[in-house]
């Protein structure tokens, strides 16, 4: 069962969601960002394109995350914190927001021809914004 005490705070949640519609506003190619607790519930999403299912999403996102957390630490790669998935398709980019208090994934869908250093970088941004705003609650 989802531990309630784990769900950010409603004012945390406000500027998170503030964050990643500020990315899907100025990154051209962005269709859905997703946030969602580290053990896989929804948080926000924001979109151009409605065709996901975000709770199923959020599910195997946390999954992934948690499985790439240990082949990265079995290989001794260090502070990995984001994933790139390439497909003919679009991109799927996925972020872990290793905030202090209530952690976070954030998943970002793209299309294929998004320029990718401007899209990483915005979600930098925006991860750091919302680790920003993390460290002013106490868990």
């Amino acid at each position: 069962m989802h531990d309630l005490s784990r769900k950010p705070p409603e004012s945390l949640i406000h500027l998170s969601h503030r964050a990643i519609s500020d990315v899907l506003l100025n990154v051209k190619g962005v269709d859905y960002i997703l946030l969602c607790t580290a053990d896989g519930f929804e948080i926000s999403s924001v979109h151009n394109k409605n065709i996901y299912n975000s709770s199923k999403l959020a599910a195997v996102s946390s999954s992934i995350v948690a499985m790439i957390s240990a082949f990265v630490n079995e290989i001794d790669l260090k502070g990995c914190q984001s994933i790139t998935l390439d497909a003919e398709n679009g991109k799927a980019i996925l972020n872990a927001i290793p905030n202090k208090n209530y952690p976070m994934i954030m998943v970002a869908l793209t299309s294929k021809d998004i320029l990718l250093g401007q899209a990483l970088f915005f979600l930098k941004k925006c991860t750091e914004d919302i680790i920003s705003a993390d460290s002013h609650y106490s868990n």
